[in-house]
């Protein structure tokens, strides 16, 4: 029987265990089990990889405690600019959405410039005219706002420092959410979405929108879903390397997600992890950070939700 699994992550980074609260802990477990098991249902009734990943993202993006959606960072100016991307590994069929504000889920927007156009990749006011043409109605933005991120903001706001969500404060971590999927059929599918940086300035795009940096999927290798420096991930081409060396090496995905996070990355100065599923239901969630949040499901009735590297 074809096996099928479900990975999501939600940001990796700074997580050290004992620096956070153990009610903060549960929060985020829980936001994590909720995103792990609305996709899993949809598996698990005989949906596509591609709707399981979309649901388990929309959930991680209406978490105010994830740095997508709800949970964006500030910009420079004080505003929030969201990035998403889906790419469905049957047909290589990709969307992608950057630099949109008061959207509620950008990764359903990412799905829609797949199926809906002709295009991969919309950004800034392009895609915000492209989201009201298919009925999206931007939300104000107090329903972004979380005091958490703001302080974060006021921290560095008015300085040319940035902030990757991620320092050695406590609570810090890449901000970024992603799933990846195997559905029964063999089919598999990967979604990523973002709020960016914090105080981030120029409209600075990272690697979670673009195909075959922070996301990419194809049938006959892997599915792939990244968090962590944005540039060096846009430099290494993370997801899509994962990839060649399942395809050029005849790597396992295991062994494929581990060089590249454990030695490619690494060896360019950057740092953060990924998920990954192939079309036999293996998943592998390597990062080189202190910690990720992360969950897998399989059909084989192995479960994890975890955060620190070792628990």
């Amino acid at each position: 029987m074809q096996k099928y699994a479900i990975a999501i992550h939600g940001g990796a980074g700074t997580l050290v265990k004992g620096l956070m609260t153990s009610e903060k802990e549960m929060a985020y477990k829980s936001a994590l089990t909720e995103a792990l098991n609305l996709g899993y249902e949809i598996l698990k009734s005989g949906g596509s990889a591609l709707d399981a990943v979309e649901i388990a993202v929309k959930s991680l993006e209406d978490c105010p405690l994830f740095n997508a959606g709800r949970g964006a960072v500030f910009t420079a100016e004080g505003t929030h600019e969201m990035d998403a991307s889906i790419m469905d590994g049957q047909n290589l069929k990709a969307g992608a959405v950057s630099l949109i504000t008061g959207i509620k889920n950008p990764v359903s927007l990412a799905r829609a410039v797949m199926e809906q156009t002709e295009h991969v990749f919309l950004a800034g006011e392009g895609a915000m005219q492209f989201a009201k043409e298919q009925g999206y109605t931007p939300l104000d933005p107090t329903y972004f706002h979380d005091d958490f991120r703001y302080q974060q903001w006021q921290e560095i706001k008015g300085s040319d420092h940035f902030q990757l969500d991620h320092s050695d404060k406590k609570d810090s971590k890449f901000g970024t959410v992603g799933a990846v999927a195997c559905d029964q059929n063999g089919n598999i599918a990967a979604a990523t979405s973002t709020g960016g940086m914090t105080n981030k300035k120029w409209g600075r795009v990272g690697d979670s929108p673009m195909i075959g940096a922070g996301n990419y999927a194809n049938n006959k290798t892997c599915a792939v879903s990244c968090t962590g420096s944005g540039e060096y991930f846009i430099r290494g081409v993370v997801a899509y390397d994962v990839s060649c060396l399942i395809e050029h090496k005849a790597m396992s995905l295991s062994d494929a997600a581990n060089e590249v996070i454990h030695q490619r990355v690494l060896s360019l100065g950057g740092d953060g992890g990924l998920i990954a599923v192939d079309s036999e239901g293996n998943v592998a969630l390597p990062f080189n950070t202190e910690g990720m949040y992360r969950a897998y499901k399989l059909s084989t009735g192995v479960e994890e939700v975890l955060i620190y590297g070792k628990e």
